[in-house]
């Protein structure tokens, strides 16, 4: 007889095996994965009590806590679809979101309550509203309403492995974000991939760095639940908070965007804590440089991992773990082989292809778009066919991320279809510029944009943040990369920031770099 892959499973097998273990660690409270299970019963006793069925979407707004991570558990065993939201976005945003999705409750935290105060009485299909935390808002208490519910065993819905778990919202940074919708197979399968390749056993401890609203936290409230880890809560990134709880807690493994570690590295430098134990550091994300590697694994002592995924794909595809055949590279060729991209994860298979759809050479230089067939895939955008129709063809696919393949497989991003820089007809990864960026002891961030040119149509320009106390100019920038680069590489100019524009997973958004300088260029034209 066919089992169905449910993500249910997981919580279950948990309390099975380590009932009685440290589940959840968050500001002021232990609780054990029995404790975690019996409020994942009281909360899915009380959406039924609220008139909430299979296939109704129910939206949680939170930072990583164990509320959060007790609604995927609640919410799935009803059949209903959990909907997290960015904690980052505009009230038009909230409202779009809320609406789009036809939820009919939401829950939210009481320090988040005010980006959504002023539209959920204009949403008429959302009927029920509660507040996480000491809230003495309009709305009901969660603790209270949630204790009036019994602990005993939730009769669970007649669930499919192809029914609907979760509904993800990506960045909508050109028009309203668009939902994808991931499977109770799409999430199970990937968690079985993503813990066998990052090796997560009940010996682990979680930072949940990565916020859990971003997709699923790569899909780690699953397969580190599935195993028995302990999970601290984070409630805000901040690099000083990150090292005390590693230290604190003995972290043993936390994933995070390079812009985030980069942070982390800084602290480190300055505090130089003492963390004992073996750490796993995953990034994803933009792809980091080679000296991020190095400085992880000399100075910090930590396991660097790679990972590449998005949204439409549970999100992960390849990991860059260097194989038995790659041991006798140098220590910088691991390293820079550690920053790509890396290989297929298994249940994925993976390609770069041309714009014929042939695939690429294995030569590191031909540039192509990363294709994918996985069992990790989503079912669709929802209510957007024809966004799912250019997605998604031919059983394939289509990232938008341009890469190359090296000789041993391994991939690598050059950079978004959109945010490859075509000068003079010649193309340039702005994420290689961005490397040798970075590579320079004075810059602490670094992101590379295309800027019109009336000569080359486009150039690259670097836009950068300063270390404390650093007061190098643009010319000493441009002839330092000239350095290191093709000169028709090199950014023609430099914008300083104090900080750069990021998504909450930590994404520069180079989106808002670029507008300015094209909203420029189409009043001039006008």
């Amino acid at each position: 007889m066919h089992v169905p892959l449910l993500l249910t499973d997981f919580l279950d097998r948990a309390v099975a095996l380590y009932g009685d273990k440290e589940a959840i660690i968050g500001t002021d409270e232990v609780m054990t994965y029995r404790k975690l299970q019996d409020r994942v019963h009281q909360l899915s006793h009380g959406l039924t009590s609220l008139g909430i069925e299979k296939g109704d979407k129910v939206a949680y707004l939170a930072p990583n806590t164990s509320e959060m991570l007790e609604g995927f558990y609640g919410v799935m065993q009803t059949g209903a679809i959990m909907t997290p939201l960015n904690t980052r976005l505009k009230a038009r945003d909230y409202r779009f979101i809320l609406e789009h999705s036809e939820s009919k409750a939401l829950f939210v935290d009481d320090s988040l309550y005010h980006l959504v105060e002023e539209v959920i009485h204009d949403l008429s299909l959302l009927e029920h509203v509660y507040v996480h935390g000491n809230s003495s808002k309009e709305q009901p208490s969660y603790e209270q309403w949630l204790s009036s519910f019994p602990t005993h065993p939730f009769q669970r819905e007649d669930l499919k492995e192809s029914d609907i778990a979760s509904l993800l919202y990506t960045s909508g940074t050109t028009g309203n974000p668009k939902g994808v919708l991931l499977s109770h197979r799409a999430n199970y399968l990937h968690a079985m991939s993503a813990m066998h390749h990052l090796q997560v056993t009940d010996k682990d401890t979680l930072l949940h760095v990565l916020p859990m609203f971003h997709v699923n936290g790569w899909g780690s409230p699953f397969y580190y639940t599935a195993n028995g880890a302990a999970q601290v809560m984070l409630h805000k990134t901040d690099p000083y908070l990150i090292l005390d709880k590693i230290q604190k807690h003995k972290v043993t493994i936390l994933h995070m965007a390079p812009t985030v570690l980069n942070m982390v590295m800084e602290a480190y430098e300055e505090i130089k804590p003492d963390i004992p134990q073996d750490v796993r550091v995953v990034i994803a994300g933009s792809a980091p440089p080679a000296a991020f590697v190095r400085k992880v694994e000399e100075e910090m002592g930590w396991k660097f991992i790679q990972v590449y995924g998005m949204t439409e794909i549970s999100p992960l595809i390849t990991i860059s773990e260097p194989r038995s055949e790659e041991e006798g590279l140098s220590r910088e060729e691991q390293y820079l082989q550690k920053a790509k991209a890396g290989y297929p994860m298994i249940g994925s298979r993976v390609k770069v292809v041309d714009e014929l759809g042939d695939e690429v050479a294995h030569d590191g230089k031909s540039i192509g778009e990363i294709i994918t067939r996985t069992n990790n895939m989503m079912e669709g955008y929802y209510k957007n066919p024809e966004a799912t129709n250019e997605t998604i063809r031919d059983g394939w696919l289509f990232t938008g991320d341009m890469a190359v393949v090296d000789e041993a497989g391994f991939i690598e991003i050059v950079d978004r279809r959109k945010d490859v820089i075509i000068s003079g007809g010649e193309n340039i990864s702005s994420i290689e510029v961005e490397g040798t960026l970075y590579e320079h002891p004075s810059i602490l961030e670094a992101a590379v944009v295309a800027v019109p040119s009336e000569k080359w149509g486009e150039a690259p320009h670097a836009v950068v943040v300063l270390r404390e106390g650093e007061t190098i100019g643009e010319e000493e920038i441009i002839t330092y990369c000239r350095s290191k680069l093709a000169h028709f590489k090199s950014p023609r100019s430099v914008t300083f920031m104090e900080e750069l524009p990021k998504t909450a997973s930590g994404k520069i958004q180079k989106v808002v770099l670029r507008k300015p300088f094209w909203e420029k260029e189409e009043k001039h034209v006008n």
